[in-house]
């Protein structure tokens, strides 16, 4: 029986499957976004998620679980560097996934996965028979406030006009001396 066996096996021996999913991390860690298939998609999310997750804190056996499954040294120290940094503060779920629809040659479903960004605000929606639904909202980003008054800035635009009009008469004047 298979209870309890919840990896997916992708149709593949697990020697080839580790070296999908290895080559697929890397790929995404670079690019930070990837298309593949749906179900290879899924596979890699737990995947990429406890890498990220390892590389949260940065430690000597944490480089070395790493590099376990990811062999590129540019890679895992970009992981540890800038991936890991922007998700400190995030309990998880550092991945995404697009449904693309079908693969025109073999009707396989496609999608994207690819790192979160923003944080994203989760809204609840009702619908008519009373289900709810999550629904998607990106934060937006709130304006810096201008510090400078309106009054430099209108002396700053007059000052701005005034230097183009004698840096315009300067090369007349030069085209006449040539002449």
């Amino acid at each position: 029986m298979r209870h309890g066996k919840k990896i997916a096996k992708l149709g593949r021996t697990s020697s080839h499957r580790k070296a999908l999913m290895r080559n697929m991390a890397t790929s995404l860690i670079q690019r930070e976004s990837i298309t593949t298939t749906a179900d290879r998609a899924k596979a890699l999310r737990p995947y990429i998620e406890k890498l990220i997750t390892r590389a949260k804190v940065d430690s000597l056996h944490n480089k070395r679980e790493v590099m376990r499954k990811i062999a590129d040294r540019r890679v895992v120290s970009k992981l540890f560097a800038d991936i890991a940094p922007r998700y400190s503060e995030r309990p998880g779920g550092y991945t995404r996934i697009f449904k693309l629809g079908t693969r025109p040659g073999d009707a396989a479903e496609m999608a994207i996965i690819e790192l979160v960004e923003e944080s994203v605000e989760v809204t609840r929606k009702k619908k008519k028979r009373g289900a709810v639904v999550p629904v998607l909202e990106k934060k937006k980003p709130v304006p810096a406030p201008e510090s400078k008054t309106e009054e430099a800035s209108v002396e700053e635009e007059s000052e701005g006009t005034a230097a183009p009009e004698a840096s315009a008469e300067e090369p007349a004047a030069d085209e006449q001396k040539k002449a």
